[in-house]
């Protein structure tokens, strides 16, 4: 009866286990993987475990059958959808193969398919078959939760970073452990102890429960370990054959196409692509998109946001690239893949018209006080969002390198700061050119050197590149990002045409990340008067910030320099630590020590009684018998002779402790009280009765007892009494 009741135990354990893999997909595709991955492997054990006059059948038939049982289980359960491109072993070998790899490369959630769900099926599979079969085959009551802690080893680590909690899921790990091994306490086959178990069963829970409720509170200081930073992620791909930036002189000789409606209360700007890379010619993305569930990173966190939910259907607007507010935090409808960097969205199939998806963005909200101390961005995104390229197959620098330079400095004369740098020239292109769509298109060194020298007439795709080859003149990390501002409202919608089109550039600054500019002149602004939807007040608070910090009149740049490293010198401010976590920290740090003593203090006695002379070794094995004995029941033994040793020890262990107590009786006393020395032989025979004697008393009291027992502080304090000599 036990033993079917420890396998529903294991079976749970493994499911619960697999159940840990919501934070790689989600809690809804994985119960139905992991529930029938547990139950199948654990009934098919039972089965050949069954009645059979030969016994149980042999470990190998087991693991042969159950390959098949798993491929069959799961081609019915999980890959029936991919089975229609290809056959089942093809399905198989890509699914437990590559994964992992997949999982690892993928944003979390990851998608729930197919070929990435077949991993949880295979580890909780193996695991629930394993814990079946040790509880099955084997005496060692936790050994068959061993493969259950796999599964979580491997759910952990793929599900670093991951949303949700896995911690109720840990707190039922620790019941269920408990209860089999309570269960297993007599052995596979035996009968259940009930009155253990129903005792045992309420205090596990409490444990759990207590587990559950301190986890939050455990001061965890270092980052977990995360496997995708050895993972590398896929290179840098043209996500479309023509570029956004390329498609704007088109767009707005042509307003009136409906691109897309937005269905949302307020429209912020919808961004397209985000461009970094600028090779003499034309911009591009170096974006590294990966695939995600649906979860896009957070960025940079402001003081300020605003929540904005939109509901966007495509009409016709065409490419890959997925327009969303800055910046979206998850999409829903679209099989999407998210540059995590920028949080740029790309779908995976060029866009059709009459799709819908919803997106959730958190739109940043710069203040004045943000931006005034904010110093330039120097990691490694912005040194190389800082190059100015000599271009394609150049062997010198282009001479219009030179002249934007002298150009750029003579629109922010008298700039201190970089934020003031980066607000005067974009106030100074402002009023410097004028605004035409007619304008030819182009963004190249000679196409941004006319409109600068001769034409000073463009679109927003000239003002906004030559904002950006400008400020990378100064030292300011730039790039241009192509995207949607204003719209006509038409009902509960909003309409974003072509002529809506916009590119602006980003600066990037220190603990900020990308700042946008505006260096448009006030004509190419979206008209309010068709009922159009202005950008928000995002925009327009983060203009008044910059004309803020511009107009301030600050310390030279060394002095800005060297408050900015004293910044980043200067400790983080925190709250003090409450007292009751360093309470808790040292009463689990004597709960720890107090463990070890116990748990180490028998090998480390019984090591030291097994050396020195044959006499000194047969009177250790003796007071390693009594030890035994009192963990049978026999507390009074150190104050009887060595027979009456063994005649009341044989009564209270059984009469096959009689013959293991009676020799080493003799032994004890003649080395104690012969005029001759004891051989080693005669050493080596008492230590075997004693090592006879000690299964003995397992047998008769069970390893819980005797841990139960040595676990007491009394018996710790016993022990460490002086062992008097045996009489």
């Amino acid at each position: 009866m036990s033993r079917y009741i420890a396998l529903a135990v294991t079976a749970a354990l493994a499911a619960v286990a697999g159940l840990s893999f919501q934070r790689v997909f989600g809690l809804g595709p994985v119960v139905p993987v992991a529930a029938v991955a547990a139950v199948v492997p654990t009934l098919l054990a039972g089965l050949l475990s069954g009645p059979r006059e030969k016994g149980p059948w042999p470990l190998w038939i087991s693991l042969v059958l159950t390959v098949p049982a798993w491929a069959a289980t799961v081609s019915v359960t999980v890959l029936r959808p991919a089975l229609s491109g290809g056959t089942l072993p093809q399905a198989l070998r890509e699914g437990v193969l590559s994964s992992w790899k997949a999982v690892l490369t993928t944003l979390l959630p990851a998608p729930a398919e197919p070929e990435y769900l077949v991993l949880v099926s295979v580890t909780v599979w193996l695991a629930a078959f394993a814990s079946a079969e040790l509880a099955l085959r084997t005496s060692l009551r936790a050994a068959p939760a061993v493969p259950a802690l796999g599964v979580w080893a491997v759910a952990l680590l793929l599900g670093v970073d991951g949303p949700g909690s896995n911690m109720p899921l840990a707190a039922a790990t620790a019941v269920l452990i408990a209860v089999l091994v309570l269960i297993r306490a007599d052995g596979p086959g035996a009968g259940v102890a009930w009155r253990p178990l129903a005792a045992g069963i309420p205090a596990a829970a409490v444990l759990g429960a207590l587990a559950f409720a301190a986890g939050p509170l455990v001061p965890v200081g270092a980052a977990p370990y995360d496997p995708r930073e050895r993972v590398q992620a896929p290179p840098p791909q043209r996500r479309d054959g023509v570029s956004p930036l390329d498609r704007v002189g088109g767009w707005l000789l042509s307003p009136g196409r409906v691109l897309f409606t937005v269905g949302a209360a307020s429209t912020p700007a919808e961004r397209l692509a985000v461009l970094d890379r600028f090779d003499g010619v034309t911009w591009s993305s170096t974006a590294r998109f990966v695939p995600t569930g649906s979860r896009v990173p957070a960025g940079p966190a402001p003081d300020e946001r605003h929540e904005v939910a939109q509901r966007i259907t495509i009409r016709e607007l065409t490419g890959v690239w997925v327009p969303a507010p800055d910046r979206p935090r998850r999409v829903d409808g679209l099989p999407v893949v998210v540059d995590p960097g920028s949080g740029a969205l790309a779908a995976a199939r060029p866009l059709r018209p009459g799709q819908t998806y919803r997106v959730e963005s958190a739109v940043p909200e710069w203040t004045a006080d943000d931006l005034a101390d904010a110093g330039v961005a120097t990691d490694a995104e912005a040194e190389a969002a800082r190059r100015l390229p000599w271009g394609p197959g150049a062997k010198q620098p282009p001479v219009q390198i030179a002249e934007f330079r002298k150009f750029a400095q003579a629109a922010t004369r008298g700039a201190v700061t970089s934020l003031q740098k980066a607000a005067m020239l974009a106030d100074y292109l402002k009023v410097y050119a004028k605004y035409d769509v007619t304008a030819p298109p182009g963004h190249s060194y000679r196409q941004i050197d006319y409109f600068l020298g001769q034409g000073r007439r463009g679109t927003p795709e000239h003002f906004a590149t030559a904002y950006a080859l400008l400020a990378r003149t100064l030292g300011l990390p730039s790039r241009v990002v192509v995207g949607f501002e204003g719209g006509l409202r038409a009902g509960g919608t909003v309409q974003i045409r072509s002529g809506d089109v916009m590119v602006w550039p980003e600066i990037k600054f220190d603990r900020l990340g990308w700042i946008r500019f505006n260096p448009l002149p006030d004509s190419a602004r979206p008209s309010k008067d068709d009922g159009g939807v202005a950008a928000g007040q995002t925009q327009q608070k983060l203009e008044q910030a910059q004309k803020s910090a511009a107009s301030r009149q600050r310390a030279p740049e060394q002095t800005e320099t060297a408050q900015r490293e004293q910044r980043k010198a200067a400790p983080a401010a925190g709250s003090p630590t409450p007292w009751w976590v360093f309470a808790a920290l040292a009463a689990a740090a004597l709960l720890i020590g107090y463990l070890c003593a116990v748990l180490t203090a028998p090998a480390l006695r019984r090591r030291r009684r097994r050396t020195g002379t044959p006499a000194a070794r047969i009177t250790g094995a003796w007071h390693q018998a009594l030890d035994h004995l009192a963990d049978a029941g026999l507390s009074a033994s150190r104050t009887l002779t060595a027979h009456e040793v063994a005649h009341f020890g044989a009564s209270t262990v059984g009469d096959a402790a009689r013959d293991h107590l009676a020799p080493l009786a003799d032994l004890v006393n003649h080395a104690r009280f012969a005029a001759s020395q004891p051989d080693p032989r005669a050493a080596d025979r008492a230590w075997d009765h004693t090592d006879a004697l000690g299964r003995l008393v397992t047998a008769k009291a069970g390893r819980l007892r005797r841990l139960r027992r040595r676990l007491h502080p009394r018996s710790l304090k016993d022990r460490r009494r002086a062992e008097p000599p045996p009489r």
